[in-house]
C-alpha cells in the first residue's frame, strides 16, 4: 500500500498553531550561527596595511622612517608591503651621519625581503588570524534521521568556534576551520527538516524567508560583533556564545515524521504528530498514516535523478560566494561594506518568498541569473570617478545571486522524494561548496586585470541560466514521497 498525501495526513494540524510557531523560530534559530560562520573570514583573516618589520634601534629615527620603499601603486605612492632596503647597508649608512633623501639616493640602494616578518597596523583590526597567526607560521543522515544530525551539526560548529581561537599556527587554524565548515551542513538539515514537518504556505515560508532571514540576521550581526570586538579571538569566543545559550533548546525540535515513515517507523511519526495536535488544541484522526513502502533502487534508477543532480549543483555556482567574500572591497570601510553585503539579502528573501509564492521555479531561477550577471558585465564600463555607481551594481548582482541561491534552496527540497531528499540535497550543496572554495581565487586574479572576477562571475551565471531549461518544474506540486509522485516522471528524460 502507498501512504496518501501527506499534506492532507496532517491538514487537522491546521496552519501556524502553537507547535509551527515553537518548531519554525526553533529550527531557524539554528541557522542564526551560520550567518556567524560562512563569512567570518572576511574579519578573521582580512590583512591590515603592513610593511617590513623593523627592530633594529641602532638606526637614526630618519633611516626608520625611509628603510621602508615608495611604490606607486594605481597612480598613488603607498609604501611597500613586501620589501625593504637592506638592513645592513642602512645601518653602516646611518652610523655614518647620512641623511636619507639629502645624502642617499634611495632609489640606488639595494632591497630585500621581509626576512623578520612584519609590522602591522592596528587602525582597522587590533589583530587578525593573518597578523598573529600567520607572523608563528612564518617562523550519513539517512541513517540517523534529521534531527540528530542538526543537534550533533549544530554541537561540533558551537566548540570548534570556540576552540579556534587557540589556534597556534595557520595549519591548525585552518585544520579548524575545516571542520567548522563540515559542522555547516547543519544548514542543509534544517532546511529539509523545516521542509518535511511544515506544510503548504507554512514551508515556503519556512524554506524561503524564514530560514534565509535568521541567516541574514547572523550575517549582519557578524560586522557589529566584528566593529567592537577588534581583535580576532575575542570575535571568536563571542560568536560561539549564542550557539551555547540556544544548544538545550534545540533538543526539543522533532524528528521528521515524513523520514520516519520512510523508515518504516509510522507508531513514532504519527506519536509527534498527536502532540503536535494537543499543542495545537486539535482532535488527531484514529489512524493518521496507512501502511507504505518506499523502493530506493527504483528511485536509482532513474536517469532523471542521475542527470537533475549536476545540474542543480552547476547552479549553486561561485556568484553569491565571490560577492560576498569580495565584501571588504565594497568600501574603504570593512565594517560598513560587510553589513551592505548582509543588508542587500533581506530584500532578496523576501523577493524570494514572493517568487516561490507566485512565480514557477525555472522561470524565477533564470531571472536571478541572468539579473545578477548584467551588472558584473557592466561593471568594467562605470567610469572610475562613479565608484558609487560601481557599488550599487556589485549590490544589485549580490541581491540577484541571494535571490537565485534562496530559491534553489526551496527548489531541491521540491525535487527529490522523502527517501533521497536529504542525501540528494545534501550532495548538491556539498557540490556548490566548490564555487566557495574558488571564489577566493577567482577574486585573487583581478591582479591581471581588475574586472576578470567579474567577468568569469557573470559568464558562469549565464551558463547557470541556461543549465536550468533542463530542470523539471515543481511550482504548485506537492513533496513527492513516493516513485509515482516524483515530479520527475513528468521530464522528458524518462519518456
Amino acid at each position: 500500500m502507498t501512504m496518501k498525501d501527506y499534506d492532507n495526513a496532517v491538514a487537522f494540524l491546521g496552519q501556524w498553531g502553537r507547535f509551527q510557531l515553537i518548531f519554525f523560530f526553533l529550527l531557524c534559530s539554528t541557522i542564526v550561527p551560520n550567518g556567524f560562520g560562512a563569512f567570518t573570514l572576511i574579519f578573521l583573516t582580512d590583512v591590515p596595511s603592513h610593511q617590513c618589520l623593523v627592530s633594529d634601534t641602532n638606526i637614526t629615527e630618519d633611516w626608520h622612517k625611509s628603510i621602508i620603499p615608495v611604490k606607486m601603486v594605481n597612480g598613488k605612492p603607498e609604501l611597500s608591503s613586501c620589501s625593504r632596503y637592506r638592513l645592513d647597508v642602512v645601518r653602516n649608512l646611518s652610523a655614518l651621519g647620512y641623511i636619507p633623501g639629502r645624502d642617499v639616493n634611495l632609489t640606488d640602494l639595494e632591497q630585500e625581503n621581509c626576512v623578520d616578518g612584519w609590522s602591522y597596523s592596528k587602525d582597522i583590526y587590533e589583530s587578525t588570524v593573518v597578523s598573529e597567526v600567520c607572523q608563528i607560521l612564518i617562523l550519513e543522515e539517512l541513517k540517523y534521521g534529521r534531527k540528530l544530525v542538526l543537534f550533533v551539526t549544530m554541537a561540533v560548529q558551537t566548540v570548534f568556534v570556540f576552540v579556534q581561537a587557540f589556534a597556534t599556527s595557520w595549519v591548525v587554524f585552518i585544520i579548524l576551520l575545516f571542520i567548522n565548515g563540515l559542522a555547516q551542513i547543519n544548514y542543509l538539515a534544517a532546511l529539509v527538516l523545516g521542509a518535511e514537518v511544515l506544510t503548504g504556505n507554512e514551508r515556503i515560508f519556512f524554506s524561503s524567508l524564514g530560514s534565509c532571514l535568521a541567516f541574514a540576521i547572523g550575517y549582519m550581526m557578524l560586522p557589529l560583533f566584528a566593529y567592537f570586538l577588534r581583535d580576532w579571538k575575542s570575535l571568536l569566543y563571542a560568536l560561539s556564545v549564542p550557539s551555547v545559550v540556544f544548544i538545550p533548546l534545540w533538543w526539543f525540535v522533532p524528528e521528521s515524521p515524513r523520514w520516519l515513515i520512510s523508515q518504516g517507523r509510522v507508531e513514532e511519526a504519527e506519536a509527534i504528530l498527536r502532540k503536535a495536535a494537543k499543542w495545537n488544541k486539535v482532535q488527531a484522526p484514529n489512524a493518521i498514516f496507512e501502511d507504505c513502502s518506499y523502493t530506493v533502487l527504483d528511485l536509482l534508477r532513474l536517469s532523471s535523478v542521475r542527470v537533475t543532480t549536476p545540474i542543480v549543483c552547476l547552479i549553486l555556482c561561485a556568484g553569491y560566494f565571490g560577492l560576498s567574500f569580495n565584501a571588504a572591497q565594497l568600501s574603504a570601510d570593512p565594517y560598513i561594506s560587510c553589513f551592505l553585503a548582509a543588508l542587500v539579502e533581506i530584500p532578496a528573501y523576501i523577493s524570494s518568498w514572493v517568487a516561490l509564492r507566485y512565480l514557477p521555479r525555472r522561470l524565477s531561477l533564470i531571472g536571478c541569473f541572468l539579473l545578477g550577471a548584467l551588472p558584473l558585465f557592466f561593471i568594467q564600463l562605470v567610469p572610475e570617478n562613479l565608484s558609487n555607481l560601481s557599488l550599487t551594481l556589485e549590490l544589485v548582482g549580490k541581491y540577484a545571486f541571494t535571490t537565485g541561491i534562496s530559491l534553489i534552496f526551496a527548489y531541491v527540497a521540491e525535487l527529490y522524494p522523502t527517501v533521497l531528499r536529504n542525501t540528494a540535497t545534501g550532495i548538491c550543496m556539498a557540490v556548490s561548496r566548490i564555487g566557495s572554495c574558488v571564489s577566493p581565487f577567482v577574486l585573487n586574479l583581478r591582479v591581471y586585470f581588475t574586472y576578470l572576477p567579474y567577468i568569469i562571475l557573470g559568464s558562469l551565471a549565464v551558463l547557470s541560466a541556461f543549465a536550468t531549461l533542463f530542470l523539471p518544474e515543481s511550482f504548485k506540486q506537492p513533496l513527492p514521497e513516493t516513485i509515482q509522485q516524483n515530479v520527475y516522471q513528468h521530464l522528458p528524460f524518462n519518456q
